[in-house]
């Protein structure tokens, strides 16, 4: 799994009750640093205003770019670091009958509209505006928020020790080619059945997780500041424009652009 030894660690926001239904926290954080495991007596939207945010939930990690945000409903323990200098923004939203969020953590789109709330939100106070108009921003959030669509970049991780092998293996090796016949041999199991437990465990093929952990891992290096040569081959690309073609088609951008942001 990711290392985050030498990651910095900063401590949990200390909000001990909200002033309000929907409240929001401003914060930045360093590359490769990260908030220690918490949770909240709330639920908690996470949008990243700029950089690159790595959400962990159990044994699923999430990576949040602007044109993304994280959704954790009330109690959800997780933790949040950046892969990539980040500026971000926390919606705390308490439980109310007008939410129709989703039960479990879950990764959102942000609309223009919504964006634009949250920057609202953020210059409400020191305008001073009247409560009536906090109000009916507020309203227009949650609406937004019961809009937004959801996505599906997560990488999960595996509980069985089979798999834990293979997963940690390719974690540290991406480029290993090892179809899952040979995994199956070197772990006396058949494919057939390593392959039933990759989609019953992970939701997902064997082929399906090394493609999201490449591009996991080539958004951590990225923002460690490694070049794109260098890991389109430790990536396991037969060379740079591969890698380039694959993390365009995936993340909308090439990945030079992606380190620009």
């Amino acid at each position: 799994m990711l290392q985050t030894t030498n990651w910095m660690t900063t401590a949990a926001p200390n909000v001990e009750q909200l002033p309000c239904n929907v409240y929001l926290r401003s914060q930045n954080l360093s590359t490769r640093e990260m908030c220690t495991r918490h949770s909240h007596r709330w639920n908690q939207f996470v949008y990243a205003v700029s950089g690159v945010l790595l959400v962990t939930v159990a044994d699923n990690w999430f990576v949040i770019t602007p044109e993304q945000a994280m959704w954790l409903p009330t109690g959800t323990l997780h933790a949040t670091g950046a892969l990539q200098q980040a500026e971000f923004r926390s919606l705390y939203v308490a439980d109310q009958t007008d939410l129709r969020m989703p039960l479990e953590p879950t990764m959102l789109s942000v609309s223009p509209l919504l964006k634009a709330l949250i920057v609202e939100l953020s210059e409400i106070e020191a305008r001073n505006d009247e409560q009536k108009y906090i109000e009916h921003v507020n309203v227009l959030i949650i609406e937004q928020l019961n809009r937004q669509p959801r996505q599906d970049f997560h990488l999960p991780w595996p509980n069985s020790s089979k798999l834990r092998t293979i997963c940690e293996a390719l974690y540290a090796e991406p480029a290993d080619p090892r179809s899952i016949q040979s995994w199956g041999e070197q772990l006396g199991a058949s494919p057939r059945t390593l392959a039933r437990h990759f989609e019953q465990e992970l939701g997902m093929s064997l082929r399906e997780w090394r493609r999201r952990l490449r591009l996991f891992r080539s958004l951590e290096w990225l923002g460690a500041g490694r070049s794109v040569t260098d890991i389109a081959f430790d990536l396991g690309y037969a060379s740079p424009s591969a890698f380039i073609y694959m993390f365009r088609q995936q993340m909308g951008y090439t990945p030079s652009r992606w380190g620009a942001k």
